[in-house]
């Protein structure tokens, strides 16, 4: 039994650190986003037209003492 326990345990941690990792990435590239524009090019696969996507987004920064 205490080995199935440490089993789920290990694989609770290690699916953990993947969201973790995940939530990283994700907040980086919408930071960047935010920052920058950027642009996604993709192909259409039907008629092999290129299609390019932009995203641009701003940033308010506020301070502490502000609302």
């Amino acid at each position: 039994m205490d080995k199935d326990k440490d089993k789920i345990e290990n694989q609770v941690e290690m699916l953990d650190q993947r969201l973790d990792n995940i939530d990283s990435v994700v907040t980086n590239l919408v930071e960047r986003v935010m920052h920058q524009p950027m642009s996604l090019d993709c192909v259409c696969p039907k008629c092999g037209s290129t299609i390019r996507v932009m995203l641009t987004g701003s940033v308010k920064l506020v301070g502490k003492n502000q609302e």
